[in-house]
This record gives structure tokens, C-alpha cells and sequence, in this order.
């Protein structure tokens, strides 16, 4: 593996971690919205990766024909989450029901956090790749002089 190709994996994790740290932002600041433009309370988001070759030059693929477990990390999609709201009571809500309740988004601000907590250990390892790898180069070119 060259230094480039390992620079290139850890920045598509670091890409990927970005988009999922957007993502749990807008489930957090959305946790109380019971009101949004497509009807119904605001739908938890989820990231979803998916693993991808990294790179499709000749080189690359004969590099990954002696590796195949070397991936970047790529963001397939954000879904969206299909468990029903939560049911709170509040007649005095202006979006309640007839029996008083109103329909909340589905989001735990406890898991929403454990997500962001290892989306930062995630990225902070990436990060940590990326400066191994470039010392490793500066290393490299000083052994050359």
C-alpha cells in the first residue's frame, strides 16, 4: 500500500464521518419538531456506508487482488427511520389530537449522543492515520538525504 493510496482511505472515512456528524446534528436540533413541511413529526435520519474499492486503475486492482481488505468507506445513503413517533400527551399542544396527544419525532437524545460520541472516535482515528502516514513520509524523505 502506497502513502497515497492509505491517505486516500483514512479521508474517505473522514468524509463519510463528516456526513454522519451532519446528520445526527439535524436528528438532535429536529428532537421536538411534531410539525414539518411533508406532514407529521420530523422522521429520525440514519447514515449508511457501505465499503468500496479503493481505486479502479490496473494498479490498484492487482494491489487489491494481494489485499482485497483494504476499503474506503463510502456513504450509500441516508435513510430514514420507519419506527412509528412517539405518542405524548399535551391537549394543550396546537398539533394534538382529538385525545390530547401529539405525536412526537422518534429520536433518543441518549442514542443520538452514543452516535456522536463514536462518530468523533471515528474520525479522530482517521485523523490519527493521516498524521501516522504523513510521518512516515517525512521519515521516509529524510532518510533519503
Amino acid at each position: 500500500m502506497s502513502f497515497l493510496e492509505g491517505l486516500r482511505i483514512s479521508a474517505s472515512g473522514l468524509s463519510a464521518e463528516r456526513i454522519r456528524m451532519n446528520v445526527i446534528s439535524s436528528n438532535l436540533a429536529n428532537a421536538n419538531t411534531s410539525r414539518t413541511e411533508e406532514g407529521g413529526p420530523y422522521k429520525r435520519k440514519d447514515v449508511l456506508f457501505t465499503a468500496r474499492n479503493s481505486g479502479l486503475s490496473f494498479d490498484n486492482l492487482m494491489r487489491l487482488a494481494f489485499d482485497p481488505n483494504l476499503k474506503e468507506v463510502k456513504v450509500d445513503g441516508i435513510t430514514e427511520d420507519r419506527r412509528a413517533p412517539r405518542l405524548v400527551y399535551n391537549p394543550n399542544h396546537p398539533d394534538a389530537n382529538e385525545k390530547g396527544y401529539v405525536a412526537m419525532p422518534n429520536i433518543s437524545v441518549m442514542e443520538e449522543m452514543v452516535n456522536m460520541i463514536t462518530s468523533n472516535r471515528s474520525f479522530e482515528s482517521n485523523t490519527q492515520a493521516i498524521n501516522a502516514t504523513k510521518s512516515m513520509a517525512i521519515t521516509a524523505i529524510g532518510i533519503g538525504k
